[in-house]
């Protein structure tokens, strides 16, 4: 991974104009008209009533913009997290509700001034707005995303509860090799050969052998179980040939018809090749999804998710494997993954490569097996830079809308709507970048717990390589009544840039916590030590904070 410079000063380098609208008016006289000659004195005319002036909303206290929570005796204050805030560089803390309209800012000029990313690492976008749009008439996020009550993104994008667009069959059009044709024609089977009048061809629950569903009018596809792309080759092993390609507007759901998680895993040493365009996006979906009226904005958790495993490093390494190391170059650290049993992620290649997954949808997935055990829309365990990872939605997850475990891979352009836990979870050793994400948490309600966003390193706060990512770009629409929208913890680092946070009357904006005191003080919040792999306190520049229903 590029080595990462440290971004604070020359933010102020960068400015925004700000468009000034000058006030203008003119007197009207009105002229009398035809009436009496009688001469009436005309009374004096009344003082006009002064405009009052607007009393300016009060300054944000620390306690309404921070949430501090006490971990093994060790807290940072609200005060403490308001001033690591505030000593970044083109913050305001003390922003409103009502520049922001949905997900879009009501306004073309920038909510603060926006520094350039592109300094930090060439994998950034340059930009020079806060927020992942460019005002209200952004069309980035359209065509490829659905829209729903937690999200209106515009364009041409179908309602997330609309069936997907599968096509009308033509005559003889038969499943393709490497699939399979259900025989059963009783609705409800197992092996119903339709769903709501689309011809369904089955993915093998095995794909040992290089696979690829072409886009068919009127067919779609349908995974049973869990089903699994190659098989693991462990930390070090060779890739194993084994390729699931997807082609664009290709639709693929879950069996609702038997009782298994059904999920999508690919394993170290595989890849998926799910690449769809802007106007074909490639839809995982569930069953339920394929009939009319089969979902609402309140449906979620009706299938497992997706699951990418890789043979990047991970600072958390199962009992008898590592420990690992700042460079990560532990050859036997690795991990077993959250919702599935006995599949490992991680290795010593911070490169590796799961495949790619662009313009992608991911809708009503997730399931909570047992606490601290969960599927989500999308996971990725230990998987590199090699994997691309740009232009997805992750819509009403019954968890998290993607949880990263270790790894380094790269992510741009990625909605999480409708989640009911946490929008971006990254843990375990993460150490990629990410712009132009969005989290625009369930307006039904979700969970208490549930974060825009949540870092850590599962309170092991000292593991190497050292959680640490970089967020340019975000729009965070916190509605769930979580102690804040940002949870940073665990000896975790982080750089925040270019963002807007949005929270509900009594939430917060952001809640640091530290769970171990050490020499060089409280992790998460102590400075900077190279030895350590510690950048230091987290770092925002350029954020636009709209907190406690302000």
């Amino acid at each position: 991974m590029a080595a990462k410079t440290r971004y604070g000063n020359f933010l102020m380098m960068t400015s925004a104009s700000l468009a000034l609208a000058a006030c203008g008016g003119a007197d009207n006289v009105a002229s009398p008209g035809a009436g009496s000659v009688t001469i009436v004195q005309p009374a004096p005319a009344p003082s006009p009533t002064p405009t009052p002036t607007p009393t300016p909303t009060a300054a944000i206290t620390a306690a309404q913009f921070a949430a501090a929570t006490t971990v093994n005796g060790i807290t940072v204050t609200a005060d403490e997290q308001l001033a690591i805030v505030n000593a970044g560089s083109n913050n305001n803390v003390n922003g409103t509700g009502s520049t922001i309209n949905g997900i879009y800012p009501t306004s073309a000029t920038s909510l603060a001034t926006a520094g350039d990313p592109a300094r930090i690492d060439g994998f950034f976008t340059s930009t020079n707005y806060v927020g992942a749009f460019n005002g209200p008439t952004d069309t980035s996020f359209q065509g490829w995303t659905c829209n729903s009550t937690s999200a209106e993104f515009g364009g041409s994008g179908a309602r997330c509860t609309a069936v997907p667009a599968v096509g009308t069959l033509a005559s003889g059009a038969s499943c393709p090799t490497g699939t399979n044709t259900p025989t059963g024609t009783t609705t409800g089977a197992a092996n119903v050969a339709t769903v709501g009048g689309f011809k369904v061809c089955d993915i093998p629950q095995a794909i040992t052998t290089s696979l690829t569903l072409p886009r068919i009018p009127g067919i779609a596809y349908r995974f049973t179980g869990q089903t699994e792309v190659g098989t693991d080759v462990g930390t070090t092993g060779a890739n194993s040939g084994v390729t699931l390609t997807i082609e664009p507007g290709v639709v693929i759901f879950a069996n609702a018809n038997e009782s298994t998680n059904d999920l999508l895993l690919v394993n170290r040493g595989s890849r998926i090749q799910a690449v769809g365009t802007a106007t074909a996006p490639i839809i995982f979906t569930s069953q339920q999804n394929m009939v009319a009226n089969g979902v609402s904005d309140a449906s979620q958790g009706q299938w497992g998710g997706i699951i990418l495993l890789g043979r990047a490093p991970t600072g958390v390494c199962r009992s008898g494997t590592g420990p690992n190391n700042a460079a990560g170059s532990s050859t036997t650290c690795e991990q077993a993954i959250e919702g599935v049993t006995g599949r490992f992620y991680g290795g010593p290649n911070a490169a590796d490569s799961s495949g790619q997954m662009s313009y992608v949808q991911i809708r009503y997935s997730g399931i909570a097996i047992s606490d601290g055990n969960e599927l989500q829309g999308l996971t990725l365990g230990g998987t590199g830079s090699g994997t691309v990872i740009d232009h997805v939605q992750s819509h009403n997850s019954a968890d998290d809308g993607v949880e990263i475990f270790g790894g380094a891979t790269n992510i741009k352009y990625f909605a999480v709507t409708g989640a009911d836990d946490d929008g971006f979870d990254i843990d375990n050793g993460y150490r990629g970048f990410m712009q132009f994400i969005v989290a625009a948490q369930r307006v039904l309600g979700a969970t208490a717990d549930s974060f825009s966003t949540e870092i850590d390193s599962n309170n092991a706060e000292d593991l190497l390589p050292r959680t640490f990512s970089t967020f340019a770009n975000f729009t965070f629409i916190q509605t769930a009544l979580a102690p804040a929208a940002i949870r940073q913890r665990g000896g975790s680092d982080m750089r925040f840039v270019n963002g807007v946070v949005k929270t509900p009357a009594s939430v917060a904006c952001v809640n640091i916590i530290a769970g171990e005191q050490t020499a060089g003080g409280r992790t998460t919040v102590r400075p900077a030590d190279s030895t350590l792999q510690d950048f230091g306190p987290p770092s925002f520049n350029s954020v636009y904070f709209a907190c406690n229903g302000r």
